[in-house]
């Protein structure tokens, strides 16, 4: 997906979390391209990823609307696939990490050390932040030598928040986001720490 179309996408997907976009309300590609200041196939590309994404759902012949959504609904997508990626991390600490992948990992930290070295983020550095933190998971689900549990990812995007793909930005907030996801990646730190030392456990418990 392009950069505008990321930054739509990350921006319905805040304004639908907190609630600014409310149940029912319809999204039509034209008024959400003039609201965002973007051609319409970039806003095309986001409702169709939000609709996979179990956001919205079909209204009309060209249209969306915002899916009743419960906070239950949010957090048992997200505890599902915090499961299967922590079985992933400590599948992939058991068995080792092998040269490219551990090789892959580390550029994905050095990449986020960089974007959060100066302290502040702009919506392009979370852009970029989005491509990093989707490959250092991808990379130990693939890690893990099991493929069912990539299956069962797959199977589970549908459901809201559930992708790791699935950021949300406040962009009228970036000091917030900076935290945020600053923390996140220290998180990313801990968690090659204990692939590396072969602490299954460890590894698990932070994914």
């Amino acid at each position: 997906m392009s950069k505008p179309g990321q930054r739509v996408l990350a921006a319905l997907r805040q304004m639908i979390l907190s609630g600014e976009l409310g149940a029912g309300e319809r999204l039509a590609e034209i008024p959400t391209a003039e609201r965002f200041a973007v051609s319409r196939m970039p806003v095309r590309l986001a409702l169709r990823t939000l609709a996979e994404e179990g956001l919205l759902e079909r209204s009309g012949a060209r249209g969306y609307q915002v899916r009743a959504l419960t906070g239950a609904d949010l957090e048992g997508a997200v505890e599902v696939r915090g499961v299967l990626e922590g079985l992933a991390a400590r599948q992939a600490a058991e068995r080792g990490l092998d040269a490219p992948t551990r090789a892959r990992l580390e550029d994905c930290l050095r990449r986020g050390d960089l974007l959060f070295a100066k302290g502040h983020v702009l919506l392009e550095d979370l852009e970029e932040y989005h491509d990093l933190n989707r490959a250092f998971h991808q990379a130990i689900v693939a890690a893990s030598g099991n493929p069912a549990i990539g299956l069962a990812l797959g199977r589970h995007e549908h459901l809201p928040f559930a992708s790791v793909s699935a950021l949300a930005v406040d962009a009228d907030n970036l000091e917030r986001e900076y935290r945020r996801f600053n923390f996140a990646h220290l998180q990313h730190h801990a968690v090659f720490d204990a692939l590396v030392r072969g602490q299954g456990a460890r590894a698990e418990g932070i994914m």
